[in-house]
């Protein structure tokens, strides 16, 4: 069965362009997953379709506003009852890549509801079950957060990565702070550069300490 992904946004014409080419329009087009774009201006209220609204208390900016979100939410939730539903924002977990296996070998589906503005009403996230977050910094809104958990989570899915152990030796693959080791292909010298002796040897247990050495720390 297709990993069914949802995801509510007032702009879902910007997600085609990533998620229907290269490995994401790989796994739609093999039946591995499928999305599914739910424009939030449908559930606005009035005849102007409204979602948004002062912030109680003052300040800068507008907020989503709960009526349409949970509406949009709800709708979602009826398309597939037990999808995880997921917000990106500032006050969420840092997402890291146990994440993306968890949610990839999860058989339920995903609902991700991306904000805009300066947030949402504070009511919403009693129909959230996850919040998340990708960084220590500030987007216009959270479809890139959207896509960027789409793609971590599709191309772990069997059958979308070539190889079967694609997935297994790469960056991150324990949350620790190593990151993949440096990778060389042909030619063997390109502008006075050559590839490290070791790795033209046929030797794998040289290689295999090579690479464990010259893997790097984010510290670094």
């Amino acid at each position: 069965m297709a990993k069914k992904i949802q995801i509510i946004s007032l702009f879902p014409e910007m997600f085609p362009g990533v998620l229907e080419t290269s490995m994401l329009w790989k796994a739609k087009d093999r039946g591995i997953a499928e999305y599914h774009y739910i424009n939030l201006r449908d559930f606005g209220l009035g005849t102007r379709k409204t979602v948004d609204d002062t912030p109680y208390g003052g300040g800068d900016g507008m907020l989503l506003k709960p009526e349409p979100l949970v509406t949009a939410i709800e709708y979602a939730k009826e398309q597939d009852p037990t999808a995880i539903v997921m917000l990106p924002t500032p006050r969420g977990k840092i997402y890291k890549q146990s994440d993306a296996k968890r949610l990839a070998a999860n058989d339920k589906g995903l609902i991700i509801v991306c904000p805009r503005y300066e947030g949402y009403d504070e009511r919403v996230t009693a129909y959230i079950d996850e919040q998340f977050c990708i960084g220590s910094y500030i987007l216009t809104g959270g479809e890139l957060p959207a896509m960027i958990l789409v793609d971590s989570v599709v191309r772990l899915l069997p059958g979308v990565l070539g190889g079967e152990t694609s997935a297994e030796v790469e960056s991150f693959q324990e949350d620790d702070e190593n990151i993949e080791f440096p990778q060389y292909t042909r030619p063997e010298e390109f502008r006075g550069v050559k590839v490290p002796e070791v790795l033209l040897n046929g030797h794998h247990g040289e290689i295999a300490k090579w690479r464990k050495e010259h893997s790097k720390s984010t510290e670094q």
